[in-house]
Parts: C-alpha cells; sequence; structure tokens
C-alpha cells in the first residue's frame, strides 16, 4: 500500500486539535425504493437515513468534531465543506455518478477526501484516483486505524479489513446526529452476510457468507434510541434476517418482551430468504415481534432461471412451489414485498408474461422488478466479462450492462417497462391488495393489534383515536393534495371500501400507506413508458 501526503503535501504530523469531520450521503435519483414522487406530498424528505454513516461516526474518536450531510434532505454547503479537515462520502452502485460529481467539486476545492461504502467496495478505481483515500468493505477497525495515520501525517491510499466485523463489538449508530423529522422510517442492522450464493449478488463479495448477528442487548439497546426519537416505523436492514436461524429466534424473544414492555410502540420490516416458509415458529416469533412485512428475493418463477443464477433455495420442490411458499408466508400474517429480475440468460420473450401471471397469482402488491444487473466481483460479472456480453459503459444505453442471451437488448427494457407499467395500473395493483386484505383478510401486525385489544377500553379509544389521528393527517396531505385527479378518486374509492370493510383505523392506515407507496411506482413507470430511452433500473 502506498503512502500519501496531505492535500499534496509533503506527510507531516498534524497539530492536536479538535478536527472536523464530515460525512456526505449523495443523493439519490428516482427510484424504485427512494419513493421521490409521493415523500413531499407527507411532508417527508427521504425514506430513512443512512445507516453507514452513523455507524462510521461511532468508530470515530471523540477528540474529533463530526458532522452528518444527507443531500436527500439538504444541499452541500460546498464552501462550508472547506472549513472541514477531512470529508467522506458514501455511495451505493445507484448513487455512484452522483459520487463521482461530488468528488470532483470536492477535489476543485482542495478538500481532503475520503470515499468508502458498496460502490467503491466493488468498483475500486471508479474515482480514478480523485479520492485521497478509499475504503474497501466493511470499516469498522480501518476508519481508526486511517485516522491515527492521518494524524501522523503517514496515511495509506488503500484500507480494506483483514477480517470481516465482529457484530458483537460493533459500535451503535450516532443517531443524535440525524434530524429525524426529515425521514419515514427508522433503520437497524442486526445482522451482516448471507449463507447463500446467488451469482448476481455483492452481499457475499462484501459480507460474507457466514452471517454475524449481534447480541440481544445490542438490538434493545439500538430500538430503544429509536424509540426515543419517535420512530413508529422501523426497517431492519439485514440482507437476509434469518440467515442464522438459532441465533435470531433468541433476539425475536428479547424483541417481544420489548415490544411489550413499551406497548408495541414500533412497526418492523426485514429482508429475508424464501425458506422463511419452512420455519413456521420463525414466522410466529417474527409476527409477535411485530414484523409486519418481509421483503423476499423470489427473483423469478421460472425454476431453470432460478438454477442458472444459484438461488437453489427458492427451488425446493419438497418443500412446495415458489408460490405454495409465498402464499404460506402470507397466511401466517406476514405482508411479503417481492424481489424479480428480467434477463437471466434462460429467459427470452415469455418471461414478462410469466412474471405477470406470477405476481397477480402472488397477492404481492409491492413487487420492485429489475433488469439483471453484473455488478463487479461477483460471478455473474467475471462470468459475462469473460464472455464479452458486458456493455463497459457507466450509462448503459438499455439501463443494464449485460447483454441478454435470448433477447434483445431493446425487447428486455421494452418488455420490463411495460411490465412495471401493468402491474401499476390502479386495477391490477388494487386486486392484489384487495385480495390480500379484503378476501385472505391479512392483519397488519396482528399480535399489536391482539394486545392492545386486552386493554381496558379507554387505553384502546386513546390508541385507536391516534391511529385515526395519523391516518387522517396522511389524507389530509397526501390524498387531497394528489395533482392526479384521477388517482385521487381512485384512492378516495379503496379507502371507502376499507372503511367500510374493516371499520378499524389500523387497515385505513395499510390502504393509505398502499396508495402511498402506489403514486411512487405509477408515477415512475408512466415517466418511463413517454421516454423508454431512459430507464430506471434498480440498481
Amino acid at each position: 500500500m502506498s503512502f500519501l501526503s496531505l492535500n499534496g503535501q509533503t506527510p507531516r504530523t498534524v497539530k492536536s486539535k479538535r478536527a472536523k469531520i464530515v460525512l456526505i450521503n449523495p443523493r439519490f435519483e428516482p427510484s424504485y425504493w427512494g419513493l421521490q414522487y409521493s415523500l413531499p406530498l407527507i411532508g417527508k424528505r427521504a425514506v430513512f437515513p443512512n445507516l453507514g454513516l452513523p455507524v462510521i461516526a461511532a468508530c470515530t474518536p471523540a477528540e474529533y468534531q463530526v458532522t452528518l450531510v444527507d443531500e436527500n434532505v439538504e444541499a452541500i454547503d460546498f464552501d462550508r465543506l472547506k472549513q472541514a479537515d477531512i470529508v467522506g462520502i458514501t455511495g451505493m452502485n445507484v448513487q455512484r455518478r452522483r459520487m463521482l460529481e461530488i468528488i470532483k467539486a470536492l477535489k476543485r476545492r482542495n478538500i481532503f477526501t475520503v470515499a468508502g461504502g458498496p460502490w467503491v467496495s466493488v468498483q475500486e478505481d471508479y474515482f480514478d484516483r480523485l479520492a485521497d483515500v478509499i475504503f474497501i468493505g466493511e470499516a469498522e477497525t480501518t476508519w481508526p486505524q486511517f485516522l491515527s495515520d492521518w494524524r501522523q501525517g503517514r496515511h495509506q491510499y488503500r484500507y480494506e479489513q483483514n477480517d470481516f466485523t465482529n457484530m458483537e463489538m460493533a459500535p451503535a449508530p450516532r443517531w443524535d446526529l440525524v434530524d429525524w423529522k426529515h425521514f419515514m422510517f427508522g433503520t437497524i442492522q442486526i445482522s451482516r452476510g448471507c449463507p447463500f450464493q446467488c451469482e448476481f449478488c455483492d452481499i457475499i463479495v462484501t459480507f460474507g457468507r457466514r452471517p454475524r448477528v449481534k447480541t440481544s442487548e445490542q438490538v434493545i439497546a439500538e430500538l430503544d434510541t429509536l424509540r426515543k426519537k419517535g420512530m413508529k416505523m422501523t426497517f431492519i436492514v439485514d440482507d437476509n434476517f434469518i440467515g442464522n436461524k438459532k441465533v435470531i429466534k433468541n433476539i425475536l424473544e428479547s424483541m417481544i418482551c420489548w415490544q411489550k414492555k413499551h406497548h408495541y410502540p414500533m412497526a418492523l420490516s426485514t429482508e429475508a430468504s424464501l425458506d422463511l416458509a419452512e420455519c413456521p415458529e420463525l414466522m410466529q416469533l417474527m409476527l409477535e415481534a411485530n414484523i409486519r412485512s418481509v421483503f423476499i428475493g423470489v427473483e423469478s418463477p421460472d425454476e431453470a432461471s432460478l438454477l442458472e443464477t444459484r438461488k437453489t433455495q427458492n427451488v425446493r420442490p419438497a418443500k412446495g412451489s415458489i408460490l405454495e411458499r409465498v402464499h404460506r408466508i402470507q397466511e401466517t400474517g406476514l405482508d411479503v414485498w417481492g424481489g424479480m429480475i428480467v434477463g437471466f440468460d434462460n429467459d427470452d420473450n415469455s418471461v414478462f408474461e410469466a412474471q405477470r401471471t406470477f405476481l397477480q397469482a402472488s397477492r404481492i402488491p409491492h413487487a420492485s422488478i429489475g433488469m439483471l444487473v453484473a455488478i463487479p466481483k461477483t460471478p455473474l460479472y467475471d462470468r459475462l466479462q469473460a464472455a464479452g456480453r458486458l456493455d463497459m459503459d457507466d450509462v448503459p444505453a438499455f439501463g443494464t450492462n449485460i447483454i441478454p442471451a435470448k433477447m434483445s437488448r431493446e425487447e428486455l427494457r421494452d418488455g420490463w417497462i411495460e411490465l412495471m407499467w401493468d402491474l401499476y395500473q390502479p386495477e391490477a395493483y388494487f386486486k392484489r391488495v384487495d385480495e390480500l386484505h379484503m378476501d385472505d383478510k391479512l392483519l397488519y401486525g396482528p399480535h399489536a393489534r391482539l394486545y392492545w385489544h386486552k386493554q381496558p377500553w379507554w387505553v384502546r379509544l386513546r390508541e385507536e383515536s391516534l391511529t385515526a389521528i395519523r391516518c387522517l393527517f396522511i389524507y389530509l396531505f397526501f390524498v387531497v393534495r394528489l395533482p392526479n385527479g384521477k388517482l385521487r378518486e381512485e384512492y378516495r374509492k379503496r379507502i371507502r371500501g376499507a372503511v367500510e370493510k374493516h371499520q378499524h383505523p389500523t387497515i385505513v392506515f395499510v390502504y393509505l400507506f398502499r396508495c402511498l407507496m402506489h403514486y411512487h411506482h405509477y408515477t415512475m413507470a408512466e415517466k418511463m413508458m413517454q421516454d423508454r430511452t431512459r430507464p430506471v433500473n434498480l440498481f
């Protein structure tokens, strides 16, 4: 590893002072998960805060002054950044181009810049040494090491941990540095790593295949912090919440006790693999812990495509078909969100109708559908690069860097856009929602509702009144202000139907949330239908 000077100067020992560090999360362009079209209508600026930067702040010695800047909620003041000693920037694949713009702007001002996070970890040369320092992978040990080296004027250009972080020793994020009023959800990370080996996935490249889990005490302490910050909804960002089933059961039992102790203050959601359907006890524990929805990487209803990409955990005929297992999870009371992909080598033009049919039959309202993308350092990337089937342009003309095997790039892009458009047509979307809630009577948060049902009537009345007030707030600030009159009337009709059918504020809240999500996805699909040359892929 080479040693570099500070800001291009001869290495020197930095004077003892309270150095200023600013950590930046770049803005996202409109994307499936960003909800950029919906959030302004309810007074929010982002779905949830970046988790990595508060963790890095927590790994920073007390003699440093740390400031977090999230460009999704506030503009970057580059002139003020000149006062900082170190400016750090992170970003995922979809943020990479904005990361590059920011780093160039920082270097024009001769600001000492470091870069880390998911994208630089898989594409180390992307910034062409514009950053003074890069961090590969996790940084709980390399960040303090860098700060010590920097103090002495002899920092390295590249830092990478020799071992994965011991999550039982990981510090709690510095949530005191975040302005929570701008965010819709809180976030918590309980584990890192996934035991599976999907060909396209960069998670195991960055975090490994052995899931590492925090202690129950750590998890409860972080939940308590979020509760005190006023967060009512929190997303557990683990890439596979059930990667270590034995340990996660113990943590869920602690979470159940915490929810009961504090009167079920927080609704949770997470991500898990489809083998969750094979674990009835685990699903019940998740429900009791007030986990209400789970994102599952289904990817494809075609088993040949799943075997091609090594997603063998989804192909277990003895455990039931994919559709049967999704229904099994829903029948327990968990709301399934689906991750779908088109563009596998096995996929031809029939894949779009197959996906459309599966998603309607599965009653999954929210499906994030993306064209397959080959991420650097993954087995998929290596295979397609060796075969000469990668578009190496940083902005691929068709929204993905892969060259499909059984259809043209235009057919893949156009079929994907039309699939998104069809699935988020109001009639198709609300058919899935109604079949889930009206016909199958999926109760959102059944254990929380059971808990409140056992309370004295005046306690129940207070809780239901608060829920009703939240529903009224969303209705007034979202539905009434909606610029699309056709959708506004559609949402009113659906909400009236929920009230007449269930007569409970919780289900009204669920339908309002479904409408909020739908407006963003519908608008995004509509824009792509109008201009197919600007696809907004998931990656």
